[in-house]
Formats: C-alpha cells, sequence, structure tokens
C-alpha cells in the first residue's frame, strides 16, 4: 500500500496560501480545517520552501485566543513565557505534549465507546459528546494550570536544593573575611572575666 502523499501548501509574500493538492487559493480558516479533520499537511515558503507550519498553527491559536472564548488566561500565558530560555523548557515541551496526547486518546476511545453502545446517530451519542466537549476546555486549562504550579514548586525545590549542596561543598572552606577570631583573644577575654572584681560589700 502507497504511503499518502503530505499535503503541501505554499506560502507567498503577498501572504496568500496555495493548496497544491486542490490547485487553488485558501485562507488560514481553511487551514483550521484540515486541522480538524486530522489531515497531515506542511505549509512551506513559496520562494525558500522554508518550513511555515509552526507559524501558520501559532497565527490560528492566536486568532481562536483572540476570539471571545480563549483557552489560556493572561497569567497562565505569562508563565508560560517565563519558561522560555529556562532549563525546563524543553521538558515542559515534552510533558505538554505528552498529556494532550493522552487527553485526546481519551476522547477518542469516549467517541468509539459511545458509537459501539449507542450507534453513529443516536442522540445518546451525540448528548454524551457534547457534554465531553463542553467539559475539554476548562479541563484542558486546569490541567495546564496544575502542570505550571508544580513545575513551578519543582523548580524552587531544585534550587533549594542546589544552594543546599554549594553550601555543603563550600562549608570546610574559610575565607578572609569569616576568619573566626584567634584563640589568644578567646582566652584573653575569659581571663577578664575571670579577674572582674567582685562588687563591695556594704
Amino acid at each position: 500500500m502507497a504511503e499518502q502523499q503530505l499535503r503541501l501548501i505554499k506560502k507567498y509574500p503577498n501572504r496568500r496560501l496555495y493548496d497544491t493538492k486542490t490547485s487553488s487559493y485558501i485562507t488560514l480558516a481553511d487551514v483550521k480545517d484540515l486541522v480538524l479533520r486530522n489531515e497531515e499537511f506542511q505549509v512551506v515558503d513559496a520562494k525558500s520552501s522554508e518550513d511555515l507550519t509552526r507559524s501558520i498553527l501559532l497565527q490560528i491559536i492566536l486568532d481562536e485566543e483572540a476570539g471571545g472564548m480563549p483557552m489560556f488566561t493572561s497569567d497562565l500565558l505569562s508563565q508560560m513565557i517565563r519558561f522560555y530560555g529556562n532549563a525546563m523548557q524543553g521538558m515542559m515541551g515534552k510533558y505538554l505534549e505528552g498529556n494532550i496526547k493522552a487527553f485526546t486518546d481519551m476522547q477518542a476511545k469516549l467517541q468509539d465507546q459511545a458509537r459501539t453502545m449507542y450507534g453513529e446517530n443516536n442522540p445518546m451519542s451525540k448528548d454524551l459528546w457534547a457534554q465531553f466537549l463542553n467539559f475539554q476546555g476548562p479541563a484542558m486549562q486546569s490541567m495546564m494550570g496544575a502542570y505550571m504550579e508544580q513545575s513551578k514548586k519543582m523548580f524552587m525545590q531544585m534550587q533549594e536544593q542546589i544552594e543546599s549542596q554549594t553550601r555543603s561543598m563550600f562549608s570546610g572552606f574559610q575565607f578572609p573575611n569569616f576568619a573566626a577570631p584567634p584563640a589568644a583573644a578567646k582566652n584573653g577575654e575569659k581571663k577578664e572575666a575571670a579577674i572582674d572584681p567582685a562588687p563591695e560589700k556594704k
């Protein structure tokens, strides 16, 4: 069986998108429909052949977030931005990708079970799926918010552990500015205390 050829979409300098499969120009909304239909595609620059798929997908997300029902709060987006350049950036991306994949797998299983139990066009099947879709947005938001909080705590624990290890590493060294007072000085203080005259008796 021959492998399905990747759908190629070319982006021209005038920002128009050309679908090579249908030999026609398409819009960003059409690309969104391809995503919703789980169709594999790649967007490339018409001149340089640079892969622009990620930037197009980000543009779709930006348009969706600018709509009436955004998925990400300003606080959550700020926290995500802070992870760029952070040591945990790569781990965060993989963690989010894994969780979203697990969520979509659960979504597909529920849909299959509903079809098996109630049939393809049964109203019960559609109602169950609608309930799950209504739950999807808040659940995803909650999941990502919990991940951010967990990552923040993990990062703070790592910082504390590094600081503790650093203190232990340098605890055996004495630095000039923090040298202990000479033993003679201590002995002198003790002698002065010892010869302190007792109060006169009345």
